[in-house]
């Protein structure tokens, strides 16, 4: 696809939507809006101008210009992405939410709120908690992404398991759609199957369907107390052989099951100098529970405990207050930061395979691992299947063949991952950077049905274009 470029005459047409204040096109400003978390140097593109529109009215008249010059529009959230979703491959206008960041409404009679998508995630829980609500499908995240960000991605995290993922809790939204229209997709309404769930396709759509200006999101009751769990245990197969143990025998939803390998575990506790007895361990779960009677809480932690134990566990720690709590996840949240002190070079992975198969992806990892003489640690949320298996750098390797290497493993991974009826991502979603494997894997009858959905509403493909697949079929 051919693009225009942008000439003075059309930047001043859009300074004339969104006023000078919300341009940006000083190169040095424009630098952080050309990149997410992905490596810059490897997948950063430069914007050919940044623009922070502060209403609906004013999105839908850039999307309105886009289409009639052929500018390519790339929207952003906070650029907290680990796929390349919001980098501006065609260059043309970023459009960035940030001033777009009000909460229009708190309605407890529903349990609800509507945000622009601008929000930080996390200040929707320090709205609401004091009336003893939460936003339960927010990713590990919260605390630097964006509401908007998080439903384009349909991002999950660490509660996944019992709460779900943010698509769940997403009742209604304004879009503005890749021709400039604004419409309004479900409501407050709980249950509505009033022709196609359109709210549903645009969820998770990575930005290449539209724009989202308000989201009307459900809230749940907050839980008052939480034990987790921190479970030892020999091998991976012995660790994840227990998973389903705690489902079908203790007849719990855990909150959340985490689970980290020799490797993770080792370097996050050297990291943080923590003193846990990990030594012995071949693998570790972290398991929570929650709930809002401290008794129930207690007896769910014991239970799942006692069975755990019974099915291979070499010891079980109880943490049930917040400092222990902080203590054993933070040796789960450092895994990536631990990994970077050894090599600042990664390739963050977001497989998920069917619960049961981990212990048969493991082995395979461990080879593609010693095949290429690069760590390969795997993490992730064993509950539902979803794991960042991750490519560190050999330090004694260069660039080149770091690159090299990179490409080389990828390929074997995800060709792992997909013969065990496994996919490519879980939560980080597909962007660029993962966007010719998915093309390769997925079945083309698939792959042609979202082209013709993108076809159907992007005719002129300016929205998002480049990501997640290719408009036209590779030849």
């Amino acid at each position: 696809m051919k693009y225009n470029k942008l000439t003075p005459e059309i930047i001043k047409e859009i300074e004339a939507i969104v006023g000078a204040r919300n341009l940006i096109m000083d190169e040095e400003a424009m630098l952080p809006y050309s990149h997410d978390e992905t490596p810059a140097d490897q997948y950063g593109v430069m914007p050919g101008v940044v623009v922070t529109p502060t209403t609906t009215e004013q999105v839908a008249e850039l999307v309105k210009l886009a289409n009639r010059h052929l500018i390519p529009v790339t929207p952003r959230g906070a650029g907290s992405g680990l796929s390349g979703g919001a980098i501006p491959i065609y260059g043309g206008i970023l459009l960035s939410v940030e001033k777009m960041n009000k909460v229009l409404e708190i309605d407890y009679a529903n349990m609800m709120i509507v945000v622009e998508p601008g929000l930080v995630t996390n200040e929707i829980n320090g709205l609401v908690s004091d009336h003893g609500l939460f936003f339960a499908g927010y990713p590990m995240s919260l605390e630097s992404c964006f509401v908007g960000g998080n439903i384009a991605e349909n991002a999950g995290g660490g509660k996944a398991v019992k709460y779900g993922v943010t698509g769940q809790y997403i009742v209604g939204m304004e879009l503005v759609t890749p021709e400039g229209d604004v419409v309004m997709l479900g409501g407050k309404n709980v249950k509505d199957v009033t022709g196609y769930d359109l709210k549903k396709l645009i969820v998770g759509s990575e930005g290449t369907l539209g724009i989202v200006t308000k989201a009307i999101i459900k809230l749940s009751p907050k839980p008052k107390y939480q034990s987790d769990l921190l479970v030892l245990f020999e091998d991976v197969d012995t660790s994840i052989a227990a998973v389903p143990v705690i489902f079908s025998k203790a007849g719990i939803t855990p909150t959340s099951i985490e689970f980290m390998d020799k490797a993770s575990v080792h370097t996050s506790c050297n990291y943080l100098n923590e003193n846990l007895p990990y030594q012995q361990a071949g693998a570790m779960l972290l398991v929570s529970v929650d709930g809002t009677e401290k008794e129930q809480v207690d007896l769910d932690a014991e239970r799942i405990g006692e069975l755990l134990m019974k099915n291979g566990a070499l010891e079980v720690y109880v943490a049930d207050n917040f400092t222990t709590q902080e203590r054993v996840w933070s040796v789960r949240r450092n895994i990536a930061e631990a990994f970077k002190v050894y090599s600042p070079h990664q390739s963050l992975e977001d497989i998920v395979v069917p619960i049961g198969a981990i212990p048969e992806l493991m082995p395979k990892v461990e080879a593609i691992s010693k095949k290429y003489d690069i760590a390969m640690p795997t993490y992730g949320h064993a509950g539902d299947g979803n794991l960042h298996t991750t490519l560190v750098k050999n330090p004694d390797h260069s660039m080149e063949q770091w690159y090299d290497i990179e490409e080389k493993a990828l390929v074997e991974l995800y060709d792992a991952v997909h013969s065990i009826g496994g996919k490519l991502s879980g939560e980080h979603g597909i962007g660029i950077k993962r966007k010719k494997y998915m093309q390769d894997l997925m079945d083309p009858v698939e792959l042609k049905m979202m082209r013709g959905i993108k076809r159907a509403l992007d005719p002129n493909n300016i929205m998002n274009p480049g990501k997640m697949f290719d408009l036209e079929a590779a030849h």
